[in-house]
Parts: C-alpha cells; sequence; structure tokens
C-alpha cells in the first residue's frame, strides 16, 4: 500500500516496514491525547481511537500505552480507530511522574530535534538546564537551547556566554517573541518528514514561537504573571504539520523533571573529564586526596553547583557508583526487565525477521 499522506507525517522507511508484520492492521500517528482518548492521522486522514482490550491487559506501565508522535498499528470498529500495538520507539523524552518514584511519563515520542526553550528573564536557571540537557541527550533526539524573550535581558551576553558554557554539543539560539527575531534559525532545523518538538516551563514563549513557525495564531497564548511566572497556557500535547514541511509538537509547560534516564557523559561532559585525571578510577569527588574535579572547584575553573547538579541527576536516575557500561546496562534492564525479558524480546524479534524472510520468499 502506498501511504502518500503519512509521509508528511513522518512515515519513515523503518517504521513502513516494521508495519508490514502486523496483518490486518494499518499504521497511523498519534497526534492528541486527552486521557483515554487518541487522535491519530491515518492515510485516509484523521480519526478517534482508543486501545484494545487486549492492548490494556497487556501493557505494564503507564508509558506502554501510546503518546503524542507514536506510530501505531490500528484497525477501524464501529467508524472509529482502535489501537492494538505501539510500533518501537525511535527516540523517547521522558521524565519521572509527578507523585511516583520509578514510573515515567512520556513527554515526546519519535521526535528528531528538541527545542529546550529558557527564558532569558526571570525563569533562567542553569541547573533546569543541565536536567533538559540530560534527558534530551538520552532521549535519542537532538537538543538545541532556544534562549527566549532577548528584548528582557539587560546582560544577555553574560548569560548566552554562561549558556554557551553548560551546553556542550547543543547549538545555542537567541531569540526574541516581541521582535520576531530568532525565527528564521529554528527553521533552519526542521525539514521535510521531521518532527521537532517544543519542551520547557510555562512562560517561556513556547506558544508564540510555533504560532510564528504555522503562520497563524492556533496555539493560545499569555503573558506571564506580576511575579515573572509563567502561566499554563498548552493543556495537552498536540502534533501539527507545518506549511514549510516538517511537523511540530507543543508540550504542557513541566513545573517537575524528575530523571528516570540521563546522558550525563554528554551533558557534563567537563566533569567526565576532570574525573579522568583523578588519583582514584573511584572518586566520588568530596574528600579523596588527588581530586582533579575538587581541585577545577578551588581554582575556579568548575561550578561547584553543576557538580552537585550533576551528583543529585545521578542519584535520581540511579547512576550513583556505576561505571558508563554499567549505566548502559541498568537502561537496557529497565527497557527489557532483566534478562528473561530481554531475551524473551530478542527472541520475538528474531522470530518476527524470520516471518518478514518467509514472506519476502513466497511473494
Amino acid at each position: 500500500m502506498v501511504y502518500n499522506n503519512l509521509h508528511k507525517w513522518g512515515l519513515s522507511a523503518k517504521f513502513e516496514h516494521e508495519a508490514q508484520i502486523y496483518e490486518g492492521l494499518f499504521p497511523a500517528r498519534v497526534t492528541e491525547q486527552h486521557r483515554n482518548i487518541y487522535k491519530v492521522v491515518c492515510e485516509d486522514g484523521f480519526q478517534q481511537a482508543t486501545v484494545s482490550g487486549k492492548f490494556i491487559y497487556t501493557a505494564h506501565t503507564g508509558s506502554d500505552f501510546p503518546a503524542v508522535g507514536d506510530w501505531v498499528m490500528v484497525c477501524l470498529e464501529n467508524d472509529a480507530a482502535v489501537v492494538h500495538y505501539v510500533l518501537p520507539r525511535k527516540s523517547v523524552f521522558g521524565r519521572r511522574a509527578v507523585g511516583t518514584s520509578t514510573e515515567s511519563q512520556i513527554i515526546a515520542s519519535n521526535v528528531d530535534t528538541v527545542f529546550i526553550c529558557m527564558a532569558l528573564n526571570a525563569d533562567y536557571n542553569l541547573r533546569r538546564l543541565e536536567r533538559y540537557l540530560s534527558i534530551a541527550w538520552d532521549s535519542g533526539a537532538i537538543p538545541v537551547v532556544v534562549l527566549t524573550k532577548s528584548d528582557l535581558c539587560e546582560n544577555l551576553e553574560q548569560k548566552h556566554s554562561e549558556v554557551l558554557g553548560i551546553s556542550f554539543g547543543a547549538d545555542v539560539i537567541v531569540c526574541s517573541n516581541l521582535k520576531q527575531g530568532g525565527y528564521g534559525a529554528v527553521m533552519q532545523y526542521i525539514n521535510q518528514g521531521e518532527t521537532v518538538a517544543f519542551i520547557g516551563s510555562s512562560g517561556v514563549g513556547k506558544s508564540t514561537l510555533i504560532n510564528h513557525l504555522l503562520g497563524q495564531d492556533v496555539l493560545a497564548t499569555k503573558e506571564v504573571r506580576n511575579d515573572g511566572k509563567g502561566r499554563h497556557t498548552t493543556t495537552h500535547r498536540q502534533l501539527m504539520l507545518l506549511p514549510s514541511g516538517g511537523l511540530v509538537m507543543d508540550t504542557p509547560g513541566m513545573r517537575e523533571l524528575g530523571t528516570v534516564s540521563a546522558d550525563l557523559d554528554k551533558t557534563f561532559a567537563d566533569i567526565g573529564m576532570l574525573a579522568e585525571q583523578c588519583k582514584f578510577s573511584d572518586c566520588s569527588h568530596t574528600t579523596e586526596p588527588g581530586c582533579a574535579v575538587r581541585a577545577a572547584i578551588e581554582s575556579g575553573i568548575l561550578d561547584g553547583a553543576r557538580l552537585g547538579n550533576y551528583n543529585k541527576i545521578q542519584m535520581e536516575a540511579g547512576y550513583s557508583g556505576l561505571s558508563s557500561r554499567q549505566i548502559e546496562e541498568e537502561k537496557i534492564k529497565r527497557m527489557f526487565g532483566g534478562k528473561g525479558e530481554m531475551k524473551k524480546t530478542l527472541r520475538s524479534i528474531r522470530d518476527k525477521n524470520n516471518r518478514r524472510s518467509i514472506k519476502g520468499y513466497d511473494s
């Protein structure tokens, strides 16, 4: 089957190939979610959708359920779509669900580029940005830092320099919502068939940015409160087509961003390089002699608050005392539920590949 409509919604050869496994079902992409009701786009257009009873029975956690951006396999029943499977995600931006210790909540799925928005006024917070970057790098998407409301910043050069100093490997864009500056730079990261997501606190200007990209006021916007804090305007996640091609996802502002999994090697590359110079390979950077990290803090090369945030995120993600290899093993264990579940998953993938080969041979 030819999927001309779905290609503009980001259907790649990878997802199209995986969809062929499921006979009698067809692919669709989740564009909105309202509690247990989803809006999906199929080759023939939009449909309201729910998940099947079997899906609910076999789901282990909330993150197993469809999220905005997911590719799902559906069938039509009574003029509505029913979701039976979620295709493997190529990228997942998630956080620890509010009020839980281990449950994760998916913020964005199958995203190519994540724009981390931070306003240069009251919202400016380097420690929060480090947290966003850690989760974004771990998601599989490429993070880009967008500094908004530059017209409200008196020390722009200093703050820009501070952000560059902690955003290793990530591009940094400066823009002003009032002067409409920087939007051209944002567009350079959005290509035909690719998906981008805007994340950040409330009131940083995500909806205003997206409205400029859409060329019309689709998303509601509000001024910040008198105390400089943002107001919630986006109440749910939604995926939208841009006139120039590509797709954009808006997300509600997040007051809390608990860490379930993070990439500390990329976000804190400076600490990693310093740690290699420590006298002891298992240095905790506290009281050990010959600690290059503590020496860097004492000489003013490294901000002590940055090390504190590194330790905090490491502890939240359950990586304290683990090597890089052990951290990767821990991530795999969480994804597959231990060796037994991993073997079961790999066996399932192998069986599916065998079915593909047989199907291709018969045809």
